[in-house]
């Protein structure tokens, strides 16, 4: 539930407004009754609640897989100045006597989303529109003098917030940007995978099942630079191997699967300090869309460059 703390001088500045003899123009964007309306799209990889409003553009509140609640205003042509915006969560028109909530400031930027929310005031105007209370932005004009409002009708919205909870309940746990490109660490002479890796790889497994567009998944292994070169080969094999082994036995397919191993030459830092030895013990695992994976001959693993860490 909202905070019911007043504070100034935010409030004091948009509530300014609505005294009668308010020099200059205001130009508010709002969605009338009639026009008053939001959009649930949902999958398991995002939900989002996207509310139109009219010569503006659109107000969405957006919750992506392995991400917090956030809040966005979508516009073409942003007629607000670059600068600080007040946020207050007020009562519409049809609904005067209701307290009004001062959220503070919130960055506008000169861009097609010139305002963006974390999670605990997207949730706060989330409650408030439950409770028909209208979140309300405030700002100069990006020329002129007149000021604009933006606002952000509640008609409609609690229709589809049950359905918007459904939708973020069955989201996954990461996203593809986080399983993009995971690594996993080993001990010294060792290609064991910890419970940790194990935790790490179910992550990306459970990812690549649910998204058809990952195609290629590539296992690289690695070493650091102490030992002989043909031990570090066959090392780093076999730490590329127990990767892949796991993969498949958790249900990937081995066919989307290319194995590499690189010994001690390429390492991700420099070898000469103990902690870095450690990041260089590591098979990497990179995802990718829309890549067929390539036939590989295990006779030129030794030359085959690696192309992502």
């Amino acid at each position: 539930m909202p905070s019911r703390k007043i504070y100034l001088p935010a409030l004091v500045f948009s509530l300014a407004m609505y005294a009668a003899g308010w020099a200059q123009a205001t130009m508010t964007f709002s969605a009338g009754i009639e026009q008053s309306q939001w959009y649930l799209s949902s999958s398991i990889f995002e939900c989002s609640l996207t509310h139109n409003i009219p010569r503006y553009g659109r107000a969405v509140f957006f919750h992506e897989a392995g991400e917090p609640l956030k809040f966005y205003l979508s516009t073409a042509r942003n007629p607000m100045r670059k600068g600080q915006a007040a946020l207050v969560l007020e009562a519409p028109g049809w609904r005067p006597g209701s307290m009004v909530t001062d959220l503070g400031y919130v960055a506008v930027a000169e861009q097609t989303q010139p305002i963006t929310i974390g999670q605990s005031k997207a949730s706060q105007m989330m409650d408030s529109l439950l409770q028909g209370m209208m979140p309300t932005f405030t700002r100069k004009a990006r020329f002129g003098n007149e000021t604009v409002r933006v606002e952000v009708s509640s008609i409609n919205f609690s229709q589809f917030y049950e359905d918007y909870l459904t939708c973020v309940a069955a989201l996954l746990p990461v996203n593809f940007r986080q399983v993009e490109r995971t690594a996993v660490f080993f001990r010294v002479d060792e290609a064991t995978l910890s419970e940790a890796d194990s935790q790490a790889l179910d992550q990306v497994i459970l990812y690549v099942k649910a998204d058809p567009s990952v195609t290629a998944v590539f296992v690289d292994g690695h070493t650091d630079v102490t030992g002989r070169r043909i031990y570090n080969r066959r090392l780093s094999k076999d730490r590329a191997e127990a990767v892949t082994s796991y993969l498949i036995a958790n249900g990937l397919s081995p066919d989307m699967i290319t194995t590499r191993y690189h010994g001690e030459r390429y390492p991700v830092v420099d070898n000469r300090k103990p902690e870095s030895l450690a990041r260089n013990r590591r098979t990497t695992v990179r995802l990718e869309r829309g890549t067929k994976p390539p036939k590989v001959d295990d006779s030129v693993l030794d030359i085959t460059e690696e192309g992502s860490f």
